[in-house]
C-alpha cells in the first residue's frame, strides 16, 4: 500500500493486486467503465456470483458424465492442464492418496523420480493437440510445429486410415480400425514394461488439422474399453470439434460411449478454453492447477448469450437438418467421374 500525502487529506493508491494482473488496481475510473475490462485473476480471486455464471453457461452444455468444469485461455492450455490433472490423478490413485513422501517432496524440485514419475500420454499420428510442450509431445499433424523442440518419449498410435466409399470398404475398415486397437493396447503395455506407464490416452473425435480423418463410433467405443481396462484416463478433445457443428454440442455424443470419457477439453467455439472431468479427477490441493488468470469471466457471459441464440433459434437441428441435405449431395457427387473429388490419405 503506498501513501500520498496532500495537503487536505490522506489518499490511499490501490495496491496492484494479485499476482502483478492489474497494473492501476480495481478502482480506477478508466477500468470500472465496464465489468468486460475488469478481468479478474479467477485462480484467488473470482467474482462471488461466477458459479452461478458457470452453470448459466459451461454447466449448462457439460457432457454426459462431467461435473466439474475447469477453465482456460485457450486449446493448448486447456489440454496441458488436462494432461496434469490426468497425471495428479494417477498418482494419487497409484499412492492410495497418500501424503506424498519426503522422497517425493524433493526430488520434483530437481526434476527426478519419482517426484517427477515418467508418466505417458499415448495420442495419435495426425493428432493436434496445441503448441505447448506436453501438447506437443501428442501433436503429430505438421512439422512446422515440433521442429527443434524438446519432445518427450511417450506412445503414438496409428490413426485409421479409413477407405471410401465406407459402404464399399466395410471389411477392410473394420480390419484396419481393429489394427489400430491392437497397436494402441500393445504400445501400453510395451511402455508400462519401459518404466513409463501411460497415465491418459488423448484423441479428437475427427481430426481436423491432422487431415480430416474419421473413425467410427466402434473404434471409439473400444478405445475406451482398452483405456479402461489399463487403468488409463480417457480423455477427448473437443477443441475444434465442440459447439455443434457435427450436429450434436460434442462430437464425441455421436459414439454412444456406455462408459463416459474421463476429461472433455474444449476452445475456440465455446469463446473460452477449459476442460470438463469427472469428480475423481479434481486435484486434491490447491494451486496445482493454476495460472494467474485461469479463463476469462466475460466469455462465460458471451457464452450464455450464444447458447441462449442456438437454443431459441434450433441451430442443432438445423445443422442436423442441412448437414444430411449436404451429405446427400457428396454422395450423389462421389459416383460421378470427377477431377475435383477424391479419396485421399
Amino acid at each position: 500500500m503506498v501513501l500520498k500525502v496532500e495537503e487536505s487529506a490522506v489518499h490511499s493508491l490501490p495496491p496492484p493486486t494479485i499476482p502483478a494482473s492489474t497494473p492501476l488496481g480495481y478502482e480506477s475510473d478508466c477500468l470500472t467503465i465496464s465489468a468486460f475490462v475488469n478481468r479478474p485473476a479467477l485462480g484467488i480471486l473470482p467474482p462471488e456470483n461466477f458459479p452461478d455464471k458457470l452453470i448459466e453457461s459451461l454447466l449448462s452444455i457439460a457432457p454426459s458424465g462431467m461435473t466439474r468444469v475447469q477453465t482456460m485461455a485457450c486449446g493448448s492450455c486447456s489440454n496441458e492442464n488436462a494432461f496434469k490433472t490426468m497425471f495428479i490423478w494417477y498418482r494419487n490413485k497409484e499412492r492410495g492418496y497418500a501424503i506424498p513422501s519426503e522422497q517425493e517432496v524433493g526430488t520434483c524440485m530437481i526434476n527426478q523420480s519419482p517426484g517427477c514419475p515418467d508418466l505417458s500420454i499415448l495420442s495419435f499420428m495426425g493428432a493436434f493437440h496445441g503448441r505447448t510442450l506436453g501438447c506437443l509431445a501428442t501433436t503429430h499433424s505438421k512439422v512446422i510445429h515440433k521442429l527443434d523442440i524438446p519432445s518427450f518419449d511417450w506412445p503414438i498410435a496409428p490413426f485409421p486410415k479409413l477407405q471410401y466409399p465406407l459402404e464399399e470398404f466395410v471389411r477392410e475398415n473394420a480390419q484396419e480400425e481393429a489394427r489400430c486397437l491392437e497397436e494402441a493396447e500393445d504400445l501400453i503395455v510395451k511402455w508400462r514394461q519401459k518404466g513409463k506407464p501411460v497415465a491418459g490416452i488423448v484423441i479428437e473425435p475427427i481430426q481436423a488439422e491432422g487431415g480430416d480423418n474419421h473413425a467410427s463410433p466402434d473404434f471409439f467405443i473400444k478405445l475406451r474399453n482398452i483405456a479402461r481396462k489399463h487403468g488409463c484416463a480417457f480423455h477427448v478433445d473437443e477443441v475444434q470439434t465442440g459447439g455443434g457443428t457435427t450436429g450434436k454440442f460434442w462430437a464425441h455424443e455421436h459414439w454412444g460411449l456406455d462408459d463416459p470419457a474421463d476429461v472433455v477439453s474444449f476452445s475456440k467455439k465455446l469463446l473460452t478454453g477449459g476442460y470438463y472431468h469427472r469428480d475423481e479427477l479434481q486435484p486434491d490441493k490447491p494451486y496445482r492447477i493454476f495460472n494467474t488468470w485461469m479463463g476469462d469471466p466475460s466469455k462465460n457471459l458471451f457464452l450464455s448469450e450464444l447458447l441462449n441464440v442456438i437454443r431459441r433459434e434450433n441451430l442443432l437441428e438445423e445443422v442436423m437438418r442441412s448437414g444430411k441435405t449436404l451429405l446427400q449431395g457428396l454422395y450423389a457427387l462421389q459416383v460421378r467421374p470427377s477431377p475435383f473429388l477424391s479419396s485421399h490419405d
